[in-house]
């Protein structure tokens, strides 16, 4: 039985999954399902969203652009097949929801349920020498925002967020020693966008964002402070910007940067500097600590620090707000995770309703979760256009 269960905790924890030669030490979390893209559109771009335009599915990546957002209100509903190569009932599902408040167009609503379904697990033990059925676990994750954004000047709006997150890897286990856990989380976002400036021969557009997410407390599986998992806390931050070509046509293009601003794990050494096997450990610290920590706890020194931060680039070409175009890069230390991979995607638009979707193609040798996956988006806009259409 817990040979099942430890199976369907190694498929979540293959999203992350690290070439052994490598010799890797990749930082380790509690729901790990919080560090997949959950739509289709971001993921086309590289798997980003903190600095991209506004989107109904801001909620995840940085919902301090709502402030930015051309349409009064929003809702967003996305499907992600996860181990599609593998299996068919494991499964991450996203809806999002957005509005402004009031007539002034300043201060935006938002909330979002992410729900990640880990499929059904046959419950077996041993008892003589026959080997009973006990029941079926169905292992899932969920968790649930509420955001108020506000926009504090022309160009710059922050927001902030309250998450509930819940994990049941252990479902229908009741021997004593595991639990759900539950625990909550706070994320703190801003965005730039700049008005349209002219050039000679087109018009631009600068937009940078940042997002540190999933601030809070550990997720408790076994009632052990000692064997608590930290929350993915990330550090998402980047910059990017539209080529507006003439009225139909705009490139838009992207950098991101994303950092685990989690205690990295550590090891003893021997005399020649050889890693003690089996010395491995993950540092027990408070939540702010271990924050301020993952700057600079790397075991490695520098050059291991800097492998802890994950990167891409994406370009999206629309024509006319209804035909999008959309590619990007993702790239991961060997070290880290060794998650490498190319994406390509296209969106439709027809008045208030959108269409999205996206594949990725893996670019290492390790295994992804996600690789040769197509993920779908529909979108609903409505409520009327915002003062953005015409001053952005």
């Amino acid at each position: 039985m817990i040979k099942k269960i430890s199976m369907g905790c190694l498929m979540l924890a293959s999203a992350m999954a690290f070439a052994q030669e490598e010799q890797p030490n990749p930082v380790l979390t509690g729901a790990p399902f919080l560090r997949v893209s959950p739509d289709a559109r971001s993921g086309a771009l590289g798997d980003m969203g903190a600095a991209t335009s506004t989107d109904a599915f801001s909620q995840y990546w940085n919902p301090a652009k709502y402030a930015f957002s051309k349409s009064y209100s929003g809702v967003a509903v996305s499907y992600t097949p996860y181990m599609s190569s593998i299996t068919d009932d494991v499964f991450l599902l996203n809806a999002s929801f957005y509005t402004f408040l009031g007539q002034e167009e300043r201060s935006t609503l938002s909330a979002s349920l992410y729900y990640f379904n880990i499929g059904e697990i046959d419950l077996t033990e041993l008892v003589g020498t026959q080997i009973v059925n006990t029941g079926i676990a169905k292992p899932n994750e969920f968790a649930f925002d509420l955001s108020y954004g506000l926009r504090l000047s022309d160009t710059y709006s922050m927001a902030v967020t309250g998450r509930f997150i819940r994990s049941d890897l252990f479902n229908n286990i009741d021997d004593g020693t595991v639990q759900p856990a539950n625990t909550f989380a706070v994320d703190v976002s801003g965005f730039y966008q700049t008005p349209r400036h002219s050039f000679s021969n087109f018009e631009g557009r600068a937009r940078a964002g940042f997002n540190i997410s999933n601030i809070g407390p550990k997720l408790d599986y076994s009632n052990s402070e000692d064997n608590a998992a930290y929350l993915p806390t990330n550090l998402r931050i980047g910059a990017g910007y539209d080529f507006i070509l003439d009225e139909y046509n705009t490139v838009a293009v992207t950098l991101e940067a994303n950092k685990l601003l989690v205690p990295t794990p550590q090891y003893e050494t021997d005399s020649t500097g050889a890693e003690v096997p089996g010395s491995r450990y993950i540092p027990n610290k408070g939540v702010v600590e271990g924050m301020f920590s993952s700057f600079g706890d790397a075991p490695g020194g520098f050059g291991e620090e800097m492998k802890e931060f994950t990167w891409g680039a994406s370009a999206e070409y629309s024509y006319n707000d209804v035909l999008f175009v959309r590619g990007g890069y993702f790239h991961e230390s060997p070290m880290k995770g060794d998650r490498q991979h190319v994406t390509l995607g296209a969106g439709l638009k027809y008045n208030a309703f959108g269409l999205d979707f996206s594949y990725l193609i893996p670019m290492s040798d390790t295994n992804n979760a996600l690789e040769n996956t197509l993920r779908f988006a529909l979108t609903w806009e409505f409520g009327g256009e915002t003062n953005n259409n015409w001053d952005y």
